[in-house]
């Protein structure tokens, strides 16, 4: 292959959101008329539903049937959006088992409620014949999560993940061309991320709004406030490790190409005295790499502070990448050690691209300090417009379709999200806890 090729190659690969230098080892994707219009529902209209409806409503060759939530305001809501922009009617359904029992052709379904819902709705979606796309974390417990697992495996239908990196491009391209056929980082030594919030207040709402007591019950919810706050309660959600950690926990064992082998972690309910998760978590876990090698991460979730945002950065001895979905805070440093010659090359493949350049020289303070580093970047050709979200759905309807192989299929989901379990468990013994097989197979 010349260098043209070579080039391009790299470039349309990054792009590709599928196929055999991007697709996981995953289920086998549905048999469906790729020009055919797939039947569609959605459970759950609060923030992330939300999130997830703006991008279905961009994409071509859907009916949406459906949509389930206990909130009425916000099932007319989406069935006035839809009307308006499809010309299509869309039914509405308080309780989703009435809604599985009479939409009885449904291609896929949404899932977007809180934790303590996702096992027994995405199950009894699956039981029913129908693919399912559900946010993570899988569930607020892992005997959930794995009945999941063993539902998909039963049934055979698609169950993908809310992960939605593992649909992103940019990740996709440092993965498999950046740390696999380059080994850009040289012998990856360790990771640290983190994913920072400012102070926020409770979630609250207009009494007219309110939803009655014995409906708040039914669905498993003490109060109000409860419903609307649902991620910092213990019994709904996992806390901000999970709803924020998760995803990025998960890049760490899909760059390092291993499982975690233990895990180091404190954070305590400090901040928010109401609430009953960690309002703060640091973690600290340790991998064997795909290069034989140990490694260690630190990751840490705060909700007092926005500073810093939030990245997943990789280092090792021939460079440093840092990444984020924000492509602004995306960094790639070459260690000085290392010849200039050598990322040259890497440019002139289209590879990679000049970084910005530093803005004056630095000024060296203490003699034990090492001379900053080249900033790199990744090709352009990586970037893309769509909605993060968007990416990862249309990589599950695309499986529906048999166009594609899932990148986030329950299973796999499962072996990241036992490490926030195993985090959890952690914090509350105080102590370095150690992986078992088990941990990770449903």
């Amino acid at each position: 292959m010349n260098e043209v090729n070579r080039r391009d190659f790299l470039k349309t690969a990054a792009i590709a959101g599928s196929g055999l230098i991007f697709a996981p080892n995953v289920l086998k994707a549905q048999s469906k008329n790729a020009n055919s219009k797939l039947n569609i529902a959605l459970i759950g209209f609060g923030a992330q539903g939300k999130v997830l409806f703006q991008s279905i409503m961009k994409l071509p060759n859907l009916n949406f049937r459906a949509v389930c939530d206990l909130r009425p305001q916000m099932r007319k809501y989406v069935r006035l959006v839809v009307k308006k922009e499809w010309k299509q009617d869309v039914a509405e359904y308080d309780d989703y088992r009435e809604m599985i029992a009479k939409e009885k052709d449904l291609d896929g379904v949404f899932i977007a409620t809180p934790d303590f819902w996702h096992s027994p709705m995405t199950c009894d979606c699956l039981e029913a014949g129908i693919n399912v796309y559900c946010e993570k974390m899988m569930s607020n417990t892992k005997e959930g999560a794995r009945k999941m697992v063993k539902t998909m495996q039963k049934t055979g239908k698609l169950l993908q993940i809310g992960h939605q990196r593992k649909s992103n491009p940019r990740y996709q391209y440092v993965h498999d061309v950046l740390l696999n056929q380059r080994s850009l980082c040289g012998t990856l030594t360790n990771a640290n991320g983190q994913w920072n919030r400012a102070v926020t207040l409770d979630i609250t709402c207009a009494p007219s709004v309110t939803l009655p007591e014995d409906v708040l019950k039914k669905w498993g919810y003490k109060d109000m406030h409860q419903f609307l706050n649902w991620r910092w309660y213990k019994g709904l959600g996992c806390g901000p490790i999970s709803d924020l950690g998760a995803h990025q926990i998960d890049i760490f064992a899909w760059f390092f190409g291993g499982r975690p082998k233990s895990v180091l972690a404190g954070g305590g309910v400090d901040f928010y005295p109401n609430k009953d998760w960690y309002d703060n978590v640091m973690c600290i876990f340790e991998y064997e790499t795909y290069q034989k090698r140990n490694a260690r991460a630190f990751y840490q979730v705060l909700t007092t502070t926005a500073a810093g945002g939030y990245y997943e950065q990789f280092m090792g001895t021939e460079g440093t990448i840092k990444m984020s979905e924000n492509p602004g805070l995306t960094k790639i440093y070459k260690e000085n050690s290392v010849p200039d010659e050598k990322w040259k090359k890497l440019i002139d493949e289209g590879v990679l691209e000049m970084g910005a350049a530093p803005a004056a020289p630095a000024t060296v303070q203490d003699a034990r300090e090492s001379k900053p580093p080249a900033e790199y970047a990744m090709p352009k050709s990586i970037s893309f417009t769509k909605p993060i979200h968007m990416l990862h759905i249309e990589n599950f309807l695309g499986a529906i379709r048999g166009e594609n192989k899932l990148t986030c299929d329950a299973e796999h989901a499962f072996e990241a999200e036992a490490a926030v379990f195993k985090a959890v468990e952690a914090i509350e013994a105080k102590k370095m806890l150690y992986f078992e097989e088990s941990d990770f197979v449903a």
